[in-house]
């Protein structure tokens, strides 16, 4: 069992632009609350990504603000007032592109990563 320094030392911290990626993702499994979507996402990543308040919240809100996704205030299942957000139209849109961009970008470290000199890629 990891302790709580190691944990948060194998921490993976999301590159610019993957956060919001990532909400319009979880956001395509069903509405979701913003406690919701930060469980969705550390469950699926077997606790590796951890998004924390302070970054989820802005998020959500500049999502709206884009209108890829929608929010409604409703009663949670613990009988609590939460607002629940949904992907729009233009959101799925929106990761449909962000996704094929992550791809590509995947794709170029993988070559980077795995290049036997500069400007050679490993065959």
């Amino acid at each position: 069992m990891l302790n709580s320094k190691s944990a948060y030392q194998n921490r993976i911290e999301l590159l610019q632009g993957t956060l919001d990626m990532l909400i319009l993702k979880t956001l395509q499994w069903g509405d979701q609350h913003g406690y919701g979507i930060s469980q969705a996402i550390r469950a699926t990543s077997a606790d590796i990504l951890q998004v924390e308040t302070g970054s989820l919240y802005p998020a959500l809100h500049r999502l709206e603000r884009q209108k890829w996704v929608s929010a409604q205030w409703k009663k949670s299942d613990s009988n609590q007032r939460a607002k629940f957000y949904h992907i729009t139209a233009l959101g799925k849109k929106q990761l449909a592109a962000d996704y094929a961009r992550w791809g590509k970008m995947v794709a170029s470290i993988e070559s980077i990563m795995t290049a036997t000199s500069a400007g050679e890629a490993a065959s």
